[in-house]
Protein backbone atom coordinates (compact mmCIF):
# COMPACT_ATOMS: atom_id res chain seq x y z
CA UNK A 1 0.00 0.00 0.00
CA UNK A 2 1.15 3.40 -1.14
CA UNK A 3 2.01 5.82 2.10
CA UNK A 4 2.49 9.12 2.63
CA UNK A 5 6.01 9.15 2.00
CA UNK A 6 5.81 7.21 -0.84
CA UNK A 7 3.65 9.48 -2.56
CA UNK A 8 5.41 12.87 -1.05
CA UNK A 9 8.96 11.07 -2.26
CA UNK A 10 7.61 10.57 -5.80
CA UNK A 11 6.12 14.00 -6.03
CA UNK A 12 9.27 16.20 -4.56
CA UNK A 13 11.42 14.34 -7.39
CA UNK A 14 9.19 14.81 -9.93
CA UNK A 15 8.57 18.46 -8.96
CA UNK A 16 12.13 19.07 -8.99
CA UNK A 17 12.93 16.84 -12.31
CA UNK A 18 10.46 19.45 -14.07
CA UNK A 19 12.22 22.49 -12.27
CA UNK A 20 15.53 21.30 -14.15
CA UNK A 21 14.01 20.39 -17.16
CA UNK A 22 12.97 23.91 -17.71
CA UNK A 23 16.36 25.79 -16.67
CA UNK A 24 17.68 23.35 -19.10
CA UNK A 25 15.68 24.38 -21.94
CA UNK A 26 16.72 28.33 -20.88
CA UNK A 27 20.40 27.06 -22.71
CA UNK A 28 23.57 28.39 -20.88
CA UNK A 29 27.24 27.30 -20.40
CA UNK A 30 27.34 23.48 -19.18
CA UNK A 31 29.68 24.55 -16.14
CA UNK A 32 26.62 27.13 -14.89
CA UNK A 33 23.68 25.43 -16.18
CA UNK A 34 25.44 22.31 -13.77
CA UNK A 35 25.64 24.40 -10.79
CA UNK A 36 22.70 26.41 -11.32
CA UNK A 37 20.80 22.84 -11.15
CA UNK A 38 22.43 21.50 -8.38
CA UNK A 39 21.62 24.58 -6.45
CA UNK A 40 17.97 24.82 -7.80
CA UNK A 41 16.84 21.43 -7.38
CA UNK A 42 18.57 21.50 -3.47
CA UNK A 43 17.19 24.67 -2.31
CA UNK A 44 13.51 23.18 -3.38
CA UNK A 45 13.75 20.17 -2.28
CA UNK A 46 15.48 21.44 0.82
CA UNK A 47 12.54 23.82 1.78
CA UNK A 48 9.92 21.05 1.00
CA UNK A 49 11.20 18.53 3.35
CA UNK A 50 11.19 21.73 5.95
CA UNK A 51 7.67 22.84 5.22
CA UNK A 52 6.14 19.03 4.88
CA UNK A 53 8.34 17.06 7.23
CA UNK A 54 9.36 19.56 9.89
CA UNK A 55 10.78 16.73 12.02
CA UNK A 56 13.23 14.80 9.80
CA UNK A 57 16.47 14.98 9.38
CA UNK A 58 17.87 15.13 5.50
CA UNK A 59 21.23 14.47 3.82
CA UNK A 60 21.73 16.06 0.43
CA UNK A 61 24.70 15.94 -1.63
CA UNK A 62 24.48 20.13 -2.07
CA UNK A 63 23.85 20.30 1.89
CA UNK A 64 26.08 21.11 4.77
CA UNK A 65 25.80 17.92 6.75
CA UNK A 66 24.45 18.01 10.13
CA UNK A 67 25.97 15.35 12.93
CA UNK A 68 22.56 15.69 13.97
CA UNK A 69 20.53 12.66 11.68
CA UNK A 70 22.99 10.29 13.25
CA UNK A 71 20.29 9.83 15.84
CA UNK A 72 17.23 10.90 14.00
CA UNK A 73 14.97 8.32 13.14
CA UNK A 74 14.03 9.56 9.91
CA UNK A 75 16.48 10.77 7.61
CA UNK A 76 15.57 11.97 3.73
CA UNK A 77 18.28 11.37 1.85
CA UNK A 78 18.39 13.17 -1.37
CA UNK A 79 21.13 13.54 -4.73
CA UNK A 80 19.74 16.86 -6.34
CA UNK A 81 20.73 16.57 -9.57
CA UNK A 82 22.12 13.04 -9.90
CA UNK A 83 24.24 12.80 -13.17
CA UNK A 84 25.42 16.65 -13.04
CA UNK A 85 27.98 16.19 -15.42
CA UNK A 86 25.46 14.98 -18.20
CA UNK A 87 22.76 17.49 -17.26
CA UNK A 88 25.33 20.39 -18.52
CA UNK A 89 25.62 18.02 -22.03
CA UNK A 90 23.34 18.97 -24.34
CA UNK A 91 21.06 16.23 -25.72
CA UNK A 92 21.81 13.70 -22.97
CA UNK A 93 19.22 11.83 -20.83
CA UNK A 94 21.05 10.13 -18.40
CA UNK A 95 20.54 12.52 -15.14
CA UNK A 96 17.93 11.89 -12.25
CA UNK A 97 16.50 13.39 -9.21
CA UNK A 98 17.31 10.88 -6.31
CA UNK A 99 14.55 11.60 -2.98
CA UNK A 100 15.18 8.63 -0.38
CA UNK A 101 14.20 8.10 3.13
CA UNK A 102 15.63 5.87 5.69
CA UNK A 103 13.99 4.83 8.59
CA UNK A 104 15.53 3.20 11.67
CA UNK A 105 18.32 1.28 9.71
CA UNK A 106 16.26 0.50 6.27
CA UNK A 107 15.34 2.45 3.08
CA UNK A 108 11.51 2.91 3.73
CA UNK A 109 10.70 5.14 0.39
CA UNK A 110 12.30 6.04 -2.32
CA UNK A 111 11.41 8.05 -6.01
CA UNK A 112 13.73 8.08 -9.50
CA UNK A 113 13.09 10.98 -11.79
CA UNK A 114 14.50 10.90 -15.12
CA UNK A 115 12.87 14.07 -16.28
CA UNK A 116 14.36 14.20 -19.84
CA UNK A 117 13.30 10.56 -20.43
CA UNK A 118 9.79 11.42 -19.15
CA UNK A 119 9.83 8.48 -16.44
CA UNK A 120 9.29 8.54 -12.43
CA UNK A 121 10.26 5.39 -10.84
CA UNK A 122 9.60 5.07 -7.23
CA UNK A 123 7.97 2.81 -4.11
CA UNK A 124 4.80 4.77 -4.72
CA UNK A 125 3.88 2.62 -7.49
CA UNK A 126 6.75 -0.20 -7.88
CA UNK A 127 7.59 -1.60 -11.34
CA UNK A 128 6.32 -5.31 -11.54
CA UNK A 129 8.52 -7.58 -9.96
CA UNK A 130 11.90 -8.41 -12.42
CA UNK A 131 11.87 -11.82 -14.24
CA UNK A 132 13.34 -14.81 -12.80
CA UNK A 133 14.48 -15.86 -16.53
CA UNK A 134 17.69 -15.05 -17.39
CA UNK A 135 17.97 -14.11 -21.26
CA UNK A 136 20.68 -15.26 -23.47
CA UNK A 137 22.55 -12.04 -23.75
CA UNK A 138 23.24 -10.69 -20.22
CA UNK A 139 23.88 -6.71 -20.20
CA UNK A 140 25.64 -4.93 -17.23
CA UNK A 141 25.56 -1.48 -16.54
CA UNK A 142 28.63 0.38 -15.93
CA UNK A 143 29.88 4.08 -15.78
CA UNK A 144 31.17 5.45 -18.37
CA UNK A 145 33.66 7.34 -16.89
CA UNK A 146 34.74 5.08 -14.28
CA UNK A 147 34.07 1.54 -14.95
CA UNK A 148 35.17 -0.71 -12.31
CA UNK A 149 38.62 -2.72 -14.01
CA UNK A 150 37.74 -5.94 -13.16
CA UNK A 151 34.10 -5.86 -14.59
CA UNK A 152 35.29 -6.93 -18.17
CA UNK A 153 36.71 -10.40 -16.42
CA UNK A 154 33.53 -11.18 -14.96
CA UNK A 155 31.54 -9.97 -18.06
CA UNK A 156 33.58 -12.79 -20.01
CA UNK A 157 33.22 -15.36 -17.77
CA UNK A 158 29.37 -14.59 -17.67
CA UNK A 159 28.70 -14.05 -21.55
CA UNK A 160 27.90 -10.35 -21.09
CA UNK A 161 28.21 -6.54 -22.67
CA UNK A 162 28.84 -3.80 -21.12
CA UNK A 163 26.59 -1.07 -21.27
CA UNK A 164 28.76 2.87 -20.26
CA UNK A 165 26.01 5.27 -19.05
CA UNK A 166 26.01 7.96 -16.58
CA UNK A 167 24.34 8.81 -13.65
CA UNK A 168 23.65 5.86 -10.74
CA UNK A 169 19.94 6.78 -11.01
CA UNK A 170 19.63 6.35 -14.63
CA UNK A 171 22.02 2.98 -14.59
CA UNK A 172 19.45 1.67 -11.88
CA UNK A 173 16.27 2.19 -14.05
CA UNK A 174 18.07 0.41 -16.83
CA UNK A 175 17.59 -2.85 -14.47
CA UNK A 176 14.76 -1.63 -13.13
CA UNK A 177 13.12 -1.53 -16.22
CA UNK A 178 13.98 -5.11 -16.93
CA UNK A 179 16.18 -3.42 -19.76
CA UNK A 180 19.84 -4.87 -18.43
CA UNK A 181 20.58 -7.24 -15.61
CA UNK A 182 23.04 -5.90 -13.48
CA UNK A 183 24.79 -2.34 -12.39
CA UNK A 184 27.71 -2.78 -11.27
CA UNK A 185 29.97 0.08 -9.44
CA UNK A 186 33.23 0.18 -7.13
CA UNK A 187 35.24 2.99 -7.15
CA UNK A 188 33.26 4.64 -4.44
CA UNK A 189 30.13 6.86 -4.45
CA UNK A 190 27.98 7.99 -1.76
CA UNK A 191 24.75 7.55 -0.24
CA UNK A 192 22.66 10.04 -2.35
CA UNK A 193 23.84 8.38 -5.37
CA UNK A 194 22.36 4.91 -4.30
CA UNK A 195 19.60 5.52 -1.73
CA UNK A 196 16.72 5.97 -3.98
CA UNK A 197 17.48 3.54 -6.38
CA UNK A 198 18.03 1.00 -4.38
CA UNK A 199 14.97 1.89 -2.31
CA UNK A 200 12.95 1.58 -5.56
CA UNK A 201 15.17 -1.83 -6.85
CA UNK A 202 14.31 -3.00 -3.69
CA UNK A 203 10.28 -2.86 -4.16
CA UNK A 204 10.68 -4.26 -7.73
CA UNK A 205 11.72 -7.66 -6.46
CA UNK A 206 15.86 -6.65 -7.18
CA UNK A 207 18.86 -8.06 -5.27
CA UNK A 208 20.80 -4.75 -4.38
CA UNK A 209 24.18 -5.00 -1.74
CA UNK A 210 27.65 -4.22 -2.09
CA UNK A 211 30.16 -6.28 -4.03
CA UNK A 212 30.64 -8.75 -1.67
CA UNK A 213 27.50 -9.64 -0.69
CA UNK A 214 26.98 -8.16 2.40
CA UNK A 215 24.44 -5.02 3.28
CA UNK A 216 24.12 -1.76 2.02
CA UNK A 217 24.33 0.67 4.92
CA UNK A 218 22.66 3.84 5.15
CA UNK A 219 23.04 7.24 7.37
CA UNK A 220 26.11 6.47 8.49
CA UNK A 221 29.01 8.95 10.17
CA UNK A 222 30.82 9.14 6.65
CA UNK A 223 28.53 8.71 4.06
CA UNK A 224 30.99 6.86 1.42
CA UNK A 225 29.60 3.63 -0.01
CA UNK A 226 32.47 1.64 -1.64
CA UNK A 227 30.85 -0.40 -4.51
CA UNK A 228 26.87 -1.80 -5.11
CA UNK A 229 25.47 -3.83 -7.17
CA UNK A 230 21.93 -4.08 -8.54
CA UNK A 231 20.89 -7.04 -10.27
CA UNK A 232 18.04 -9.64 -10.44
CA UNK A 233 17.70 -12.22 -7.72
CA UNK A 234 18.40 -15.04 -9.88
CA UNK A 235 21.65 -13.62 -11.20
CA UNK A 236 22.94 -12.77 -7.48
CA UNK A 237 24.59 -15.52 -6.76
CA UNK A 238 26.45 -16.44 -10.25
CA UNK A 239 27.21 -12.90 -10.35
CA UNK A 240 28.60 -12.46 -6.95
CA UNK A 241 30.61 -15.70 -7.49
CA UNK A 242 31.99 -14.05 -10.34
CA UNK A 243 32.67 -10.73 -9.03
CA UNK A 244 34.41 -12.75 -6.12
CA UNK A 245 36.70 -14.72 -8.20
CA UNK A 246 37.83 -11.65 -10.71
CA UNK A 247 38.88 -9.39 -7.13
CA UNK A 248 38.84 -12.28 -4.32
CA UNK A 249 36.00 -10.07 -2.59
CA UNK A 250 34.43 -12.20 0.21
CA UNK A 251 36.45 -14.88 0.05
Amino acid sequence: MMSDDDRLARELATEAGRRLLALRSAGGDPDGLRKAGDRLSHEFLAAELARQRPGDAVLSEEGRDDPARLSASRVWIVDPLDGTREFGEAGRTDWAVHVALWELGELTAGAVALPAQGKVLSTAEPPAAASTELPGQLRFLVSRTRPPAFVQAVADKLGAVLLPMGSAGAKAAVVIRGEAEAYIHSGGQYEWDSAAPVAVARAAGLHASRIDGSKLAYNQEHPWMPDILICLAALAGPLLGAIGSATGVGE
